[in-house]
């Protein structure tokens, strides 16, 4: 399979469970709630994406076979860790990413982390699932890792998300325009619910990628 790709990087992980720590970030190119063109976001149904996700041109994008893949994901590893581990994002990275793609990252010792919307199930082998849910989608993933709520969002009640079988839950205050109204919301949130906690994204207030 030729699995399109927008860019490929090494940083460190920024929200969630496992902020900084280093990765390899390989972010697939299309989703399945927004084109990632700015005339169809008002329409989207996740419309406040803050990634661009759209084509191939990015930083080492393209089209890669697994085999090729996995050689520039090894080129990209400058961590002391010796444990190699990748972030399989998108856009929507479940809508590419198949068994023969986990299976091959596995052959070669790979950590495995998937931060996806939850619309679509992962397939075995995955070693860490972030599902961050968006309103007015069918939930078909109901185990993993991590929930991670971006809050908040009309007609999206991250209670509903307490019965399914995710080991972390957390509340990540929208960027937007009313940002500092969202943190308040966030932290007033998880004050009153405890078993969620709050997700920043330090990445964007280290100014780190």
């Amino acid at each position: 399979m030729t699995y399109r790709i927008k860019e490929i990087f090494f940083t460190q992980q920024g929200e969630g469970k496992n902020t900084g720590k280093d990765f390899i970030f390989v972010r697939f190119s299309g989703c399945n709630l927004w084109s990632g063109k700015e005339k169809n976001r008002a329409s989207a149904i996740c419309s406040f994406c803050d990634t661009d996700f759209y084509g191939t041109d990015g930083i080492n994008g393209g089209k890669y076979q697994a085999k090729d893949l996995i050689e520039k994901i090894k080129s990209l590893w400058i961590s002391a860790d010796n444990q190699i581990r990748v972030v399989l994002t998108g856009g929507e990275p479940l809508l590419q990413v198949d068994k023969g793609l986990i299976s091959a990252l596995k052959k070669e010792n790979i950590y495995i982390a998937v931060e996806t919307n939850g619309t679509l199930e992962a397939p075995d082998g995955i070693d860490w699932i972030c599902m961050s849910p968006k309103a007015n989608t069918e939930i078909k993933l109901r185990k993993g890792s991590e929930v991670k709520v971006v809050y908040p969002q009309k007609n999206l009640n991250p209670d509903n998300f307490n019965v399914l079988d995710f080991k972390n839950f957390y509340i990540q205050p929208m960027d937007s325009e009313n940002y500092e109204d969202n943190v308040s919301q966030s932290v007033k949130y998880c004050m009153q619910n405890p078993n969620w906690k709050l997700s920043l994204q330090t990445h964007k207030i280290l100014g780190i990628r």
